[in-house]
């Protein structure tokens, strides 16, 4: 049992990043229906900037809470320009084309920022201040350390804000609004290019923070974090059920304790073998997701 326990605490984590990811592609996906798969690669993007400002600047002689928290807000403003640049120059000419068209482009600029990433940062694996020590509670053989508790409250507490946002105020009304019809949003006057943009914005902001948690957690960077984890991201919005807030929560933490339990009781080469056949499962069994995908209102 005490395994059990420690595998799952250990998959709760990693699951809490996962479902940060996924929420990005599950917001794009519910208002404009396009798969940004450009998305886990933003995720590596914000981890270099959050090294990039810790180390580069000395923020690791400053207290912890206070360096970290520079280096998040810092990774979240960067992202954010580099995503809505994205949106801007790349997905919304294509809005109106096919998408076919979109898709090919968003691979395209999952490949540009991978790149620009190994050009910029190298292609060699960035190390982390050890600004988060192993010190933590252990109880029965059961180990939780404080790094894990922290940043498991603060990924919930982030999806929490989300949720809140996008089910109570204005903005998060238009934009439930856009997922349902664009054109009897616009009708109502909702400005639908700000609506996107701001969905864009918080797709960026949640990445970035799952970026540098990363970083803190593991320690360990590359310019090709981002690709398998926007994949493991990807596939946790499909398990919950893509375009459905809650969904991508669920399937995060899923995919999260599925990885662990597999890592745990099997072996970790065959992780990506479980994850993938999840996703190829949910297609198959229930395309909707295990919360389904909602046909009046999709968010």
């Amino acid at each position: 049992m005490s395994y059990f326990v420690q595998y799952t605490i250990n998959g709760l984590t990693a699951g809490a990043f996962y479902a940060l990811v996924a929420l990005g592609y599950t917001i794009v996906y519910g208002i404009i229906r396009l798969i940004n798969f450009a998305h886990g690669d933003l995720t590596m993007i914000g981890s270099f900037i959050g090294w990039t400002v810790l180390v580069s600047f000395g923020l690791q002689r400053l207290p912890m809470a206070f360096a970290i928290a520079i280096a998040v807000v810092v990774a979240m403003l960067v992202s954010s320009v580099i995503n809505v640049g994205i949106l801007r120059f790349a997905y919304r000419p294509l809005l109106k084309k096919s998408i076919l068209a979109i898709l090919i482009t968003a691979l395209g600029m999952s490949l540009l920022l991978q790149n620009s990433a190994l050009l910029i940062f190298g292609a060699t694996v960035q190390a982390y201040p050890p600004l988060v020590g192993s010190a933590g509670l252990l109880v029965g053989g059961v180990r939780a350390s404080y790094g894990q508790m922290v940043f498991f409250g603060i990924s919930v507490l982030l999806m929490l804000l989300l949720y809140l946002f996008v089910r109570y105020t204005t903005i998060g009304t238009a934009m439930r609004a856009l997922a349902v019809d664009h054109d009897a949003a616009r009708l109502m006057g909702i400005d639908v290019d700000r609506v996107i943009t701001i969905a864009f914005v918080l797709g960026a902001i949640l990445a970035a923070a799952a970026g540098v948690m990363i970083g803190l957690y593991y320690t360990q960077i590359n310019f090709f974090l981002g690709f398998l984890l926007g994949l493991r991201a990807f596939t946790a919005a499909v398990l919950g059920g893509i375009g459905n807030i809650p969904g991508a929560m669920v399937g995060g933490l899923l995919i999260g304790l599925l990885e662990s339990y597999c890592a745990g009781y099997l072996s970790g080469r065959w992780q990506d073998v479980f994850v993938f056949g999840v996703l190829i499962a949910a297609l198959v069994i229930k395309p909707t997701g295990l919360l389904g995908e909602r046909v009046a209102e999709r968010m």
